[in-house]
């Protein structure tokens, strides 16, 4: 991903306000003319971390490619709260497939249209966790093999939260959920069980794989940007805050999306061709206890007693990721 220097004028963070940005570096929801792709009007709960991914996602997208976009779109909560009959909130060619067949239903848009010669129009497919990491796993692995001329997107909010919040298979270790309940030896969700979708299709060595957070911007809208610049089978990961299923307050979903980074959590990486190239680096490093306690759904390991041999468990996975993907910066600081 290409980098910049941009000098910082917030004193004490590492934000810096678009306004205070040359008009070429603004990102693309400060622009006027954005396209509003998921517009107002939709049902998602306040703070919804998926509201906020599928715009910026897709606003990025139509400016990379000129307004040629058109989308599938799995069933499950995006596609729910953004088009209750006979209304919707999507400014673009938008297509709801099944929970598990969108990336099939992708490749079947890809395919019409190279038949038709139309190389212009781009097609992005969309799905959650559900919809992506466990349904449509099968249909998406074969996306990957294909080669598919396909940008599949999963918005990854850590369970079946249109359902009740039941458990996926990326929700973490020691969570909550309607079906890993907060008791027992073992409290949450097992250790052990789930799986990286990134690290899935790294495997299939299609040409771009990436992970971002919504509390990145500049970093999310870059990749997408560059994944439009390519063909074949491209996949982005982008971690999804839900404060409905993650007991988190509307408020902080970008807080918490900041800290799951910061705490090696959830890494942030670019790779193409099975190889990675590029990671986002951990400037400020957090211990895990800070991303945990502002979610009610790791409440139980805050109690009484106390859960430290699980806390500590989950901070060794954290300490995995970063050494694993080289994520912390020379220069960081301990919080």
């Amino acid at each position: 991903m290409p980098a910049q220097q941009v000098k910082l004028y917030q004193i004490g963070t590492f934000a810096v306000g678009n306004r205070l940005l040359d008009a070429e570096q603004r990102t693309v929801q400060a622009r006027m003319d954005r396209s509003n792709s998921l517009t107002s009007g939709h049902r998602a709960c306040r703070g919804c971390g998926e509201a906020l991914g599928a715009r910026y996602v897709l606003d990025a997208a139509m400016r990379a490619t000129g307004g040629q976009i058109v989308a599938a779109n799995a069933t499950g909560c995006l596609e729910v709260f953004s088009t209750p009959y006979p209304e919707t909130s999507w400014q673009l060619p938008w297509l709801h497939s099944l929970f598990g067949n969108s990336p099939a239903v992708a490749s079947g848009m890809a395919a019409a249209l190279r038949a038709q010669g139309r190389r212009d129009v781009r097609v992005v497919g969309q799905a959650g966790d559900g919809g992506a990491v466990d349904i449509g796993l099968g249909c998406l692995s074969g996306m990957f093999e294909r080669d598919d001329d396909v940008l599949f997107v999963c918005y990854d909010n850590e369970g079946y939260m249109n359902t009740g919040v039941q458990r996926s298979g990326a929700t973490p270790p020691g969570a909550r959920t309607a079906t890993t309940r907060p008791l027992g030896a073992q409290p949450g969700n097992a250790f052990g069980q789930g799986k990286s979708l990134p690290l899935i299709a790294m495997a299939h060595e299609i040409p771009y794989v990436a992970t971002a957070t919504v509390a990145d911007l500049h970093d999310l809208e870059a990749k997408v940007e560059h994944a439009m610049t390519l063909h074949g089978a491209r996949y982005l990961h982008v971690l999804v805050p839900c404060p409905l299923g993650w007991g988190s307050a509307s408020e902080d979903t970008v807080r918490v999306a900041r800290l799951a980074k910061e705490t090696g959590i959830f890494p942030v990486f670019e790779a193409e061709h099975g190889e990675l190239t590029s990671v986002s680096r951990i400037r400020q490093r957090r211990p895990v206890e800070d991303y945990l306690i502002l979610q009610s759904r790791f409440a139980h390991l805050f109690g009484e007693p106390r859960r430290d041999d699980i806390i500590a468990r989950i901070q060794q996975q954290a300490d995995r990721n970063i050494e694993r993907f080289g994520l912390l910066d020379p220069r960081a600081q301990e919080a």
